[in-house]
């Protein structure tokens, strides 16, 4: 899969394989990624240069990108660390709590990408609708909170995408919520009971 477009006829671009690479590392150090690497910083993605390489990636949709994730790389570095969300207690009734975080991925406006780029709106929007059908229970094919820390979106250029600073440190926050829904989900009905069948002597 190419994350970006490449370059036409003979000319050179990017090696696609060492800007592959940079990415894995930015999208493991956001908590993205399906694996953990080594993990970058923001410095480090401005510093970083790659090979020309025939047929390889356009120069300036990587660049642009690139950009996006340094401004997402440095708000992670700026946020202070969050305890995981604690379970709904008290009055707020479970149920009540999840559709309070449902209604507030429905209502969540992201701010437009920089310098023309940005995540696609189009599957970020399809994901989010995902995540409301699990917290309400309403899909048979539930999100869980491992599907969001490795979900994946085009970049688009050049054409209406959103912030992915903003997309990204979203989804971070909402990983807590689906955890506790899904645990809810597979618990065993209130008042049952597992029993363990003793081996016959």
């Amino acid at each position: 899969m190419n994350r970006f477009p490449r370059v036409m006829g003979m000319r050179s671009g990017y090696d696609p394989v060492e800007v592959d690479a940079l990415i894995g590392r930015i999208e493991s150090t956001l908590g993205r990624g399906s694996h953990v690497l080594q993990p970058v910083t923001a410095d480090e993605v401005r510093r970083a240069t790659f090979r020309a390489k025939r047929g390889g990636y356009q120069e300036t949709a990587v660049d642009f990108a690139l950009e996006a994730f340094v401004v997402a790389l440095e708000t992670q570095a700026r946020r202070p660390v969050r305890l995981a969300m604690a379970e709904p207690t008290g009055e707020l009734l479970r149920e009540e709590w999840f559709e309070t975080q449902a209604a507030r991925v429905e209502r969540v406006a992201f701010r437009p990408g920089r310098m023309g780029t940005g995540y696609n709106e189009d599957e970020v929007d399809a994901f989010l609708d995902r995540i409301v059908a699990t917290l309400r229970g309403t899909t048979a094919y539930p999100v869980t909170a491992q599907q969001v820390r490795e979900a994946k979106f085009s970049t688009v250029l050049f054409r209406p995408g959103y912030l992915i600073a903003d997309v990204d440190s979203f989804l971070a926050g909402i990983v807590d919520v689906l955890r506790q829904r899904l645990d809810d989900q597979n618990a065993p009905p209130a008042g049952s009971a597992w029993f363990r069948r003793e081996p016959q002597g």
